[in-house]
């Protein structure tokens, strides 16, 4: 079969490939001086990318429709198929319609995301299903978030946009770490405090969360307080500020070690379970 046979001749099969190169150049083009921009405007103005990111994809997606509606408007045989099909315009536009539901429901989603900003990329987040990770791009369809194991989570806009999440850097990307630390009913408390609040401050993750009216009332930086008394343990809790998610991880992990050496060295019981067996023996029938 060639292409007399299809309907096309040779100059628009030419018109139809020279269209479809520039489009996809122009695309790459775009994307390159774009990007650029994008660069310098974080970098040196601090602004946020997301909007940028979005609007590249939907830019984008418009040169590749434009592009290729204009490169197959020259073939006869498709625009003598297209109204070939206008007797049964009402049945392909429902099934479109349906089949394009999902889709615009995801752009439209996306562009509530962009305006709204419930959450921009670069923000750590955490779902209801307990799934936690950094919003590494949102698309025209989906939301990519790259979770701590380094894998990619993909969650259709108009999904993310009905589900409730923790936004660790909206507004205020300070975080507050809680220390807890069991200690034996026979350990001195205040010793177990001071050694708990030395070992955090001490650390070069911590920052000073309080305000100025907490530091005119000389509030510790630090606070350690008793909230509960276990079966076989009396559980303290520490305060701590960081600036980020990743930095309360590393926080609480070091100081955990420091806290459990001090102890050690400076006689503080850290509790275990322990269990007292007895040992029946029937007497002899």
């Amino acid at each position: 079969m060639n292409l007399k046979e299809l309907g096309i001749d040779f100059y628009q099969l030419v018109a139809v490939v020279t269209i479809c190169g520039f489009t996809i150049l122009a695309v790459l083009v775009f994307r390159y001086f774009f990007n650029r921009f994008v660069k310098q405007q974080v970098i040196m103005s601090g602004n946020d990318p997301t909007r940028y990111r979005f609007i590249s994809h939907l830019i984008t997606a418009l040169i590749y429709i434009i592009g290729f509606g204009w490169a197959f408007s020259h073939i006869d045989a498709l625009r003598t198929l297209a109204a070939s099909l206008l007797a049964g315009a009402g049945i392909a536009a429902v099934a479109v319609g349906f089949a394009s539901q999902a889709a615009l429901s995801n752009i439209i989603g996306g562009m509530f995301i962009v305006l709204f900003k419930p959450y921009r990329i670069n923000d750590r987040i955490t779902l209801t299903s307990g799934r936690s990770g950094v919003v590494e791009d949102i698309t025209l369809r989906h939301t990519v978030i790259k979770d701590f194991e380094n894998r990619r989570i993909i969650i259709p806009n108009s999904v993310i946009s009905n589900e409730t999440l923790v936004n660790a850097d909206l507004s205020d990307g300070r975080i507050i770490k809680w220390i807890d630390v069991g200690i034996s009913y026979n350990s001195d408390i205040d010793h177990a405090r001071q050694i708990i609040r030395e070992e955090i401050m001490a650390h070069p993750l911590l920052i000073d969360g309080r305000n100025e009216e907490q530091i005119q009332k000389g509030d510790p930086q630090v606070p350690v307080r008793v909230i509960s008394l276990g079966e076989s343990s009396v559980n303290l809790r520490a305060w701590a500020w960081v600036a980020s998610q990743q930095d309360s991880a590393a926080l609480g992990w070091d100081t955990l070690e420091s806290i459990k050496k001090r102890f050690d060295k400076e006689g503080i019981e850290i509790p275990f379970p322990h269990r007292t067996v007895y040992i029946r023996k029937d007497s002899e029938q």
